[in-house]
């Protein structure tokens, strides 16, 4: 198993149980922490897949 495979599946399990917080959470404000959260680590998936731009626009526009 590499590095990047194991940021790989620790980044998709923090995006899955953000994700779902989102869904969960009675709190709008932890509702809202947990979707910054959750863009956060697309964005580093984005990163591991090497599409910058991406992850960059994806951080500035929905974040920002």
């Amino acid at each position: 198993m590499q590095f990047t495979d194991f940021v790989f599946y620790i980044l998709s399990a923090i995006l899955l149980l953000a994700s779902l917080r989102v869904i969960t959470a009675r709190n709008p404000v932890h509702a809202a922490l947990a979707l910054v959260l959750a863009f956060f680590t697309a964005a580093g998936l984005w990163l591991l897949l090497e599409a910058e731009f991406l992850a960059i626009t994806l951080v500035l526009v929905y974040i920002g």
